[in-house]
């Protein structure tokens, strides 16, 4: 099995890769979309909510998954976020209001939690340590397609048709993938039974719980940023929401992330911290071309797609024979080619300086992207003991879900604070973006701590 070539896996990769691809498709859309149906719906102020609600209900589903897939395989966990993942499109294109679209995001995102990890498991069932590098670049390639086609195809639908088939397209065309990949599905525990490694139903449970507290400490958190000017409810409601997470998140992920400790830990800490700076950079990016910039909603989602090109080209470098630095160093080389590019995007936020240049420097910046995100995936798996592949992934997850979550809600509470509908927002994405730069550096020094223990 091991010496089998890729395409002895195809049905298995196809499965896998459209239904990234559908979920890269739903990203990118909405991105593009977002600002068209914010106004729409009379909501720009909370924009930052219809990004960051998604991601939070993703925690919870991101941290049942991993249990799941443990105690009972990858067939129900995929099942039941196929059916949450589509039954929230439905709900997003027929919205009625912009509360009744955050609860369909909510469901998306869950369904979306669920699926990601099982992808991951799926990926460490089936395929063999050797390919699983040329597996997680073909997953991120899987983005290419949906970053070209998306944007244009989503701002054309949200200007001159409706934005609500920007959500309910998905439905369908997740269908025949969800048929392909499901047989192929494992059904039962990836553990030996009496294995002491093994979950039992009470810390299931305290998972779970667990989980909930950490979405519930996002969006509070998100909500108290918001209201810091307005007395000191928000500031209590920040320190509480903060509590809630750490308390949440810590019995989740191998001990010592939060401290950083050599090897695992600080892979797992790594990949909500550039998620975080990142996700919170490019989320504002279409509105800021669309206000700063006259961007229609179809150009300024170009944007997107040369993120998601420079993603792919970091993912494909990484994965290649002739790449042999120690993984650890991908991390230190991404952060800085992150943190430089979001210095260099401040130079950009408004004319004479053309909006068209943020497209090659979102690419370079999502070329770091690339060159981390895979790496995490690779090291995960290689560091986790047999059986526990499941937690591991979705402690990954956990932590990629909650840094992108901070960093949108934060940067979100920041706008929804300051925002100025009358004369521009230049400085406070200027200030957004520094801050984010800054961060990158420390990034950096911490991807040192990536090596194995």
């Amino acid at each position: 099995m091991a010496s089998a070539p890729l395409s002895s896996y195809l049905t298995t990769l196809a499965g896998i890769v459209t239904l990234i691809t559908l979920i890269a498709f739903e990203a990118v859309a909405v991105s593009t979309a977002m600002p068209v149906l914010t106004r729409e719906l009379n909501a720009v102020r909370e924009i930052g909510f219809g990004f960051s609600v998604f991601i939070a209900a993703q925690l919870v589903g991101v941290v049942l998954s991993g249990s799941w897939c443990d105690t009972s395989g990858t067939r129900r966990p995929v099942t039941a976020g196929l059916v949450l993942f589509g039954g929230g499109q439905l709900i997003c294109g027929f919205a009625p209001t912009f509360a009744v679209l955050l609860a369909g995001r909510a469901l998306a995102g869950g369904g979306a939690g669920l699926l990601v990890v099982a992808m991951y498991v799926v990926i460490a069932d089936v395929f063999p340590t050797r390919l699983r590098p040329r597996v997680f670049s073909l997953t991120a390639g899987a983005w290419v397609v949906p970053g070209i086609v998306g944007p244009a195809l989503a701002g054309w639908l949200a200007e001159e048709v409706t934005w609500r088939l920007v959500f309910l397209l998905v439905v369908p065309l997740a269908v025949p993938p969800a048929l392909a990949l499901l047989p192929k599905l494992r059904s039962g525990p990836s553990h030996e039974p009496g294995d002491p490694s093994a979950l039992t139903p009470s810390q299931v449970r305290r998972r779970a719980i667990c989980g909930v507290a950490v979405t519930a400490g996002v969006l509070g958190l998100q909500w108290g940023l918001a209201r810091l000017g307005n007395g000191v409810v928000g500031g209590v409601v920040v320190v509480l929401a903060l509590l809630l997470v750490v308390a949440g998140f810590r019995p989740l992920v191998p001990r010592g992330t939060l401290l950083l400790r050599r090897g695992l830990p600080t892979v797992i800490a790594l990949r909500g911290l550039f998620a975080g700076m990142f996700f919170g950079a490019e989320s504002f990016i279409p509105l800021m071309l669309i206000n700063q910039h006259g961007f229609a909603a179809g150009q300024a989602g170009l944007v997107l797609t040369g993120g998601i090109v420079g993603w792919t080209a970091g993912s494909y470098v990484q994965a290649r024979p002739w790449m042999r630095l120690p993984r650890h160093l991908l991390f230190v080389i991404g952060a800085v080619i992150i943190a430089a590019s979001l210095v260099s995007l401040t130079l950009l936020i408004q004319p004479p300086v053309s909006g068209w240049l943020v497209l090659p420097l979102w690419a370079f910046c999502a070329t770091g992207m690339g060159l981390s995100i895979a790496s995490t995936g690779v090291l995960t798996l290689s560091y986790s003991e047999p059986g526990q592949e499941g937690r591991n992934s979705s402690a990954l997850q956990l932590s990629d879900a909650l840094g992108a979550a901070l960093g949108i809600g934060i940067t979100g509470a920041a706008f929804a604070a300051w925002h100025d509908p009358v004369g521009g927002d230049a400085r406070l994405f200027t200030i957004m973006w520094l801050s984010a730069g800054g961060f990158g550096v420390l990034v950096a020094l911490a991807g040192f701590r990536a090596r194995p223990a």
